[in-house]
């Protein structure tokens, strides 16, 4: 009979003696790893929750703001000359001149022009201006806008904020914020009486309240239908302003300067408008990058000293494996693989460490109500860079120990 041969897979020289020297010295490995493993859980947690935060922030940020908002080019005085009948050159007298609501110029065909683009996920018209809110003897301060309310709800999520009522601004209907609603004593269904600083008033029916969790927009911020806004401000058939939404925050500024550029017009994103608190977002994000550094430096260290000592320890092993024929390269290759088999199992116990404390934080962080201080998730991807990282920093941290053993002289290191 024919026999069949097997075929038995045997791992690499290198992957047996490294797994060998690994288990001899187990207890130094099992530490080794569980150093490397809090360090990278440290790394995936903070980095998974100054996202959540970061997130939380710029959401409550954004929540009752546009991304990017379109204004009229300002108007500038033109300069004088005193007398103009003699060749005497006179003094100018230059002052700013003082700018009043306009509409921007053909606002519709722009409008269409912009939620074309790609970057744009919504445009929405606003006729906003000055005025006062008056009920009973209360009057207040009020900051009047008009608008449509399906765009305006892709821009700012009003609907959702609604904490009585609905988002109604036909005719003769008002949403108001609910610091205001308690300053005039209004609730659904109760009447107050806008005035804009023109004279123009209209008596309107309250049919929602809302709460962006701003204060001052709870208690500044009146809703109408756009057209009731156009005509209290004196802006018939125009808006004073565009609001836009984009897919990515990030690019804010870069697209409000092409806006500007092309069309003229003032384009303020929410980066320039919340300078201090971008400059705050980027200064945590710095300091968590120095942080996470000195972490990974630190269990690069660590896992260096372990295999410093392991070099040390096993001088006479690495002699007999260099008397039998192990090349040096072979010998590099060996405690290279024990940083990178160190860094790997370290990065597993780290990824599900850092799984477990933010479970921890999701069931204890909560609001007074109950829910959830913000949403934290954590992305596939980090747990794979973190996992690459820390197995690429265990290979360079095995750098020096493993050109040291590669070095040594085989009769001296059996010699002792």
């Amino acid at each position: 009979m024919t026999k069949i041969a097997r075929f038995h897979w045997r791992p690499p020289f290198e992957w047996i003696a490294a797994l060998r020297f690994l288990r001899e010295g187990r207890t130094q490995s099992l530490l080794i790893i569980v150093g490397v493993g809090v360090g990278v859980a440290v790394i995936v947690f903070m980095s998974a929750l100054l996202s959540g935060l970061q997130a939380n922030l710029i959401k409550r940020t954004l929540s009752s703001q546009a991304h990017i908002v379109l204004l009229p080019p300002e108007e500038v005085a033109r300069p004088q000359s005193g007398n103009l009948t003699t060749a005497q050159p006179t003094a100018l007298n230059l002052q700013k001149q003082g700018q009043r609501l306009r509409s921007i110029d053909q606002w519709q065909p722009l409008r269409e022009r912009l939620a074309a683009w790609p970057e744009v996920a919504a445009v929405s018209p606003v006729a906003a201006g000055p005025a006062f809110a008056v009920r009973g003897d209360a009057t207040k301060a009020v900051t009047l806008l008009g608008i449509e309310p399906e765009l305006y709800n892709r821009v700012v999520s009003l609907a959702d904020r609604l904490i009585a009522g609905q988002l109604r601004v036909g005719a003769g209907e008002v949403v108001i914020g609910s610091e205001l609603a308690r300053d005039l004593g209004a609730e659904l269904g109760d009447k107050l009486r806008v005035t804009t600083a023109g004279g123009a008033g209209e008596t309107l029916t309250v049919t929602g309240i809302f709460d962006l969790g701003n204060k001052g927009v709870n208690a500044r911020n009146v809703y109408v239908g756009l057209r009731t806004g156009q005509t209290l401000l004196d802006l018939v058939g125009g808006v004073s302003s565009m609001d836009l939404a984009l897919h990515d925050l990030d690019i804010a500024e870069r697209l409000a300067a092409r806006i500007a550029a092309e069309t003229g017009l003032i384009a303020d994103s929410w980066i320039r408008t919340n300078a201090q608190f971008v400059t705050a977002l980027t200064s945590q994000r710095v300091s968590s990058n120095v942080i996470r550094f000195f972490i990974g430096l630190s269990v690069a260290f660590g896992i260096a000293s372990v295999l410093v000592v392991s070099v040390i320890q096993r001088s006479k092993e690495i002699g007999i494996l260099r008397a039998m024929g192990a090349t040096q390269a072979q010998m590099l290759r060996i405690f290279l693989l024990q940083g990178g088999i160190v860094g790997f199992l370290g990065s597993l116990l780290g990824s599900a460490l850092a799984g477990g404390f933010l479970m921890l934080w999701q069931m204890l962080a909560r609001n007074p109500d109950g829910t959830p201080m913000f949403v934290i998730g954590v992305e596939p991807g980090l747990v794979m860079i973190a996992a690459g990282g820390a197995s690429v920093v265990g290979i360079l941290a095995a750098m020096l120990p493993a050109r040291r053993a590669a070095r040594l002289d085989p009769v001296v290191a059996i010699r002792g």
